[in-house]
C-alpha cells in the first residue's frame, strides 16, 4: 500500500508540476533575485564618480582649484572651468555640469552653485566635496540651489515615478493582448490591429500621466503637452518590445520584458540617484532602456527647458521601431508553434487553425 502511495503521489506530482511549469518557476525564481541582486547593487551605497564640477577663478588660481578636486579619491570628480558664474549656470542648465565653483578672491567664502532638479544626491556630493576641498585651504563655501525642485516634488522623484507608471503600464497591457488572444498574432493584419491598440492605449496614459502628474497633483512643472508626447511614446515603445518578445519566446517573453524594464531598467534610470552616483554597470545601460531615456527626458522639460532631450527620444525611438519590426517579421515569417485554441473562443490562434 505504501508503494501504491508513492507512486501515486509521483503520478499526481508529475500532472501538478510539467517540466514547462518547473522551469517557468525556476524562471520566476531567478527574475526574484535578479531584482533583489539590480536593485541592491545600485542603490545600496552612493559614491560620486566623475562628477562634473565647474570651476569660476582668476587664470592663476584656477589650474590649482581644479587640480585639488581631480585629486579626490576615486575619480569622483571631473572637473572643467567656466568664465564666469553666467557661463556656470548655463553649464548646469544645458546638463553639462552638476555643479559650479565659484572662487571669491576678495574673501574667504567662495560659492557652490547646485541644481537639486537635477538630483539632490548629486548637489549633496558636489557641496561635501568642495567644502572638504575648501576647508583645506582655510575657506567657507556657501550653497545656492540655481534650479530648484517644485514643491509638490520635494525628493525629486516626480519624474521618475511618472515614467516607470509608464513603463509598468506598457509591458502589462502588451502582456495581456498576448494571454489573451495568442502570444503571436494570427497574421499581420492582426499584428498591426494589435499595434493599433496598443498606440490607441499609449496616448490614453500619456494623457492621464500628464493630467496626474500635472494640474491634479503639482507635482511637476514644464508643458503637459510635452509629457503627453513622451508618455505615449514610452509606453508604445515598451509594450512594442514586450509584444516583439512575446512573438519570439511566447510566454517567456514576459518574463524578459520584466527583466529588461523592472529588474534592470528601473535601478539605472536615475531617478532615486543619478549616473554619476551609481555604480559602473547601472550607470552605463541607464540611458539607453527606456526606463532612463524617459526620465532622462521628463526631467528636462519639467526644470531644463527640454535641453538635451534629442539622444534620450532617439533611444525611445529605437526601442519602438526595434518592437513593430521584430513583431512583423516573426508574424509574417515564422509558423506558429505549440497548442492552439479553440476557434470559437474567437482567439488569434483560434483563427489562425480555423485558416490553416
Amino acid at each position: 500500500m505504501a508503494d501504491q502511495a508513492r507512486r501515486g503521489f509521483a503520478t499526481e506530482l508529475k500532472d501538478a508540476v510539467t517540466p514547462r511549469a518547473f522551469l517557468l518557476v525556476l524562471g520566476v525564481l531567478l527574475l526574484q533575485l535578479g531584482f533583489i541582486t539590480s536593485y541592491v547593487g545600485a542603490l545600496h551605497h552612493p559614491t560620486p564618480h566623475e562628477l562634473s564640477i565647474a570651476v569660476v577663478a582668476p587664470p592663476q588660481v584656477s589650474p590649482k582649484l581644479v587640480g585639488a578636486l581631480e585629486q579626490v579619491p576615486d575619480d569622483a570628480v571631473r572637473a572643467t572651468t567656466a568664465a564666469d558664474r553666467a557661463a556656470a549656470e548655463d553649464l548646469i542648465r544645458d546638463q553639462k555640469v552638476y555643479a559650479a565653483w565659484i572662487f571669491d578672491p576678495a574673501s574667504t567664502q567662495d560659492t557652490l552653485l547646485v541644481a537639486d532638479a537635477r538630483g539632490p544626491a548629486a548637489a549633496t556630493a558636489a557641496e561635501k566635496i568642495v567644502t572638504a576641498v575648501d576647508q583645506t585651504q582655510g575657506r567657507t563655501v556657501k550653497v545656492e540651489d540655481v534650479i530648484p525642485l517644485a514643491a509638490g516634488d520635494a525628493e525629486g522623484l516626480s519624474s521618475f515615478y511618472l515614467v516607470i507608471g509608464w513603463c509598468v503600464g506598457g509591458y502589462l497591457v502588451a502582456s495581456i493582448l498576448g494571454i489573451s488572444a495568442g502570444s503571436r498574432p494570427a497574421n499581420a493584419r492582426r499584428a498591426v490591429i494589435r499595434l493599433g491598440t496598443l498606440a490607441l492605449y499609449s496616448v490614453a496614459a500619456g494623457v492621464g500621466g500628464a493630467v496626474i502628474i500635472g494640474p491634479v497633483l503639482n507635482a511637476l512643472p514644464g508643458s503637459s503637452w510635452a509629457l503627453i508626447g513622451l508618455g505615449s511614446l514610452v509606453v508604445f515603445a515598451v509594450g512594442a518590445i514586450t509584444m516583439a518578445l512575446q512573438c519570439l519566446f511566447d510566454i517567456v517573453g514576459i518574463g524578459v520584458a520584466v527583466l529588461i524594464f523592472v529588474v534592470l531598467g528601473n535601478p539605472s534610470a536615475g531617478g532615486v540617484f543619478p549616473p554619476p552616483m551609481m555604480p559602473p554597470f547601472w550607470r552605463a545601460i541607464g540611458s539607453w532602456i527606456p526606463n532612463g531615456a524617459g526620465t532622462d527626458v521628463a526631467r528636462s522639460i519639467a526644470y531644463l527647458g527640454s535641453t538635451n532631450v534629442l539622444v534620450p527620444l532617439l533611444v525611445l525611438v529605437a526601442w519602438a521601431v526595434v518592437g513593430v519590426a521584430v513583431t512583423m517579421v516573426a508574424v509574417v515569417r515564422r509558423p506558429r508553434v505549440g497548442r492552439e485554441r479553440i476557434p470559437a473562443l474567437g482567439t488569434d490562434r483560434g483563427a489562425e487553425q480555423a485558416t490553416a
